[in-house]
């Protein structure tokens, strides 16, 4: 056996031994539909960057926002197959897969933007995302990102409730929604966020209804001036990691994917405050009426909607309503 085969011979394993090791490195692909600098999207980019340090660039990451790798639909599909490791998604989203979910989509389930985050910050928010783990979604509840409240803007006033009988209003296509609006007194469609400027121009709707970041970033002020201020859902979504991902990483790394993603909700949560404040900020500099509204009224108004999809979530809208 000549020299150089006896080296070649020889380095086989460690050559061996280096794969295992590059083969134990991951590169996290975390993909988001909103854009770069969004709250979700810097707090999930940062969390990827503490995986890298505390695992010694075992655990790498790559950010893709702007929706690049798809619809919110198909990065759900991308990340239940492993394609995509980490997203944060809508509730909308998961409720069909994992129904108890949609109690926190009932209109007026929280009191305020304190009372969604002690639930969530609690063992009922864990419960939640635990069903989502425990379900057939194929994925790890990690955390929950905060969306702020949805209130409705429209082009002619409406400071009672009386004032939305027969309005068009866009919501995101779920009959709960729908629901909610039409038990407003208006008359709930269902429509893409793109189409809804145009609609808005053509006069097609009356107004829709979201929070301040998305009124002002989808320039829909320009259309709709006025801002009532109903509150009428809090939405906090859920920070989901691929279980296919999930299973390869070791106990360790996964309490340590769990710590950073609770640091992530919190990281969040201040950053979404800072993104909501300067939007409303703008949104009156560009002379949109902000009308606080008694929401009493509406809260009445919607009880059917959370008598028919909240009997089955009966007790634990009682444990809801409980937190102080």
């Amino acid at each position: 056996m000549n020299f150089k085969r006896k080296l070649l011979i020889a380095a086989l394993p460690l050559a061996m031994g280096l794969s295992t090791l590059v083969q134990a490195d991951m590169t996290l692909k975390i993909a988001e539909i909103h854009p770069a600098g969004y709250p979700t999207v810097v707090a999930m980019e940062n969390l990827g960057k503490k995986l890298d340090t505390a695992t010694n660039g075992e655990i790498k990451s790559r950010m893709f926002a702007g929706g690049v790798l798809g619809s919110e639909k198909e990065v759900i599909e991308q990340t239940q197959i492993g394609a995509v490791q980490l997203t944060r998604v809508s509730l909308g989203s998961v409720g069909s897969v994992v129904p108890t979910t949609n109690v926190f989509n009932m209109p007026f389930v929280f009191r305020d933007i304190d009372h969604m985050r002690k639930v969530v910050d609690g063992e009922i928010g864990q419960e939640i995302l635990d069903a989502i783990t425990n379900s057939d979604f194929n994925m790890v509840g990690l955390a929950w990102m905060e969306a702020g409240s949805r209130s409705i803007y429209t082009k002619k006033p409406v400071r009672k409730i009386e004032d939305l009988k027969g309005m068009k209003i866009r919501v995101i296509g779920n009959p709960l929604f729908i629901d909610t609006l039409n038990a407003m007194g208006a008359n709930g469609i269902a429509m893409d966020t793109g189409e809804i400027f145009s609609a808005l121009q053509s006069g097609v709707i009356d107004g829709a209804e979201n929070n301040s970041p998305t009124l002002l970033e989808h320039n829909h002020f320009r259309e709709a001036k006025y801002y009532t201020q109903t509150h009428h859902l809090i939405l906090p979504e859920p920070l989901l990691m691929s279980k296919t991902t999930w299973e390869k990483l070791t106990p360790e790394q996964q309490t340590l994917v769990k710590k950073l993603a609770k640091e992530a909700q919190l990281e969040e949560r201040d950053l979404w405050v800072a993104k909501e404040n300067a939007s409303n900020e703008k949104l009156k500099a560009e002379g949109v009426e902000f009308i606080e509204v008694d929401t009493k009224p509406f809260y009445d108004a919607t009880a059917p909607v959370r008598e028919k999809y909240g009997a089955q979530f009966a007790d634990l809208i009682k444990r809801i309503e409980a937190v102080q």
